[in-house]
């Protein structure tokens, strides 16, 4: 029984610290400083960042919301009182996004 509980412990130890591992190797979800997630504005011109929808080789995957942008590349899309500001362009752009309808997240 001894054995038993302790072989439990070591498993359960092994697995918190891959757990760990993996959550802080994860990227983040910021671009130049800009949290990637929120109300997003589209605008012509002075973006936070430029973007660019691909449908491969992604740097983040957007789901585009209606309410509760809280977590990473969830985006709502408003026309005032943006969190930041984006504007999708063709070339050189600061990320290029792709969107998807679940799964949102950096790649």
């Amino acid at each position: 029984m001894k054995i038993l509980s302790q072989k439990f412990i070591v498993a359960l130890f092994i697995f918190i610290s891959a757990h760990t591992l993996n959550a802080s190797s994860s990227e983040s979800c910021t671009k130049n400083g800009i949290t990637l997630y929120g109300k997003v504005q589209f605008v012509d011109s002075f973006p936070d960042l430029k973007i660019e929808y691909v449908d491969s080789f992604s740097d983040i995957d957007v789901e585009f919301v209606s309410s509760f942008p809280s977590s990473c590349g969830k985006w709502q899309k408003v026309d005032s009182f943006p969190d930041f500001k984006v504007q999708v362009v063709t070339s050189f752009p600061d990320l290029k996004v792709r969107k998807v309808s679940s799964f949102a997240g950096m790649k």
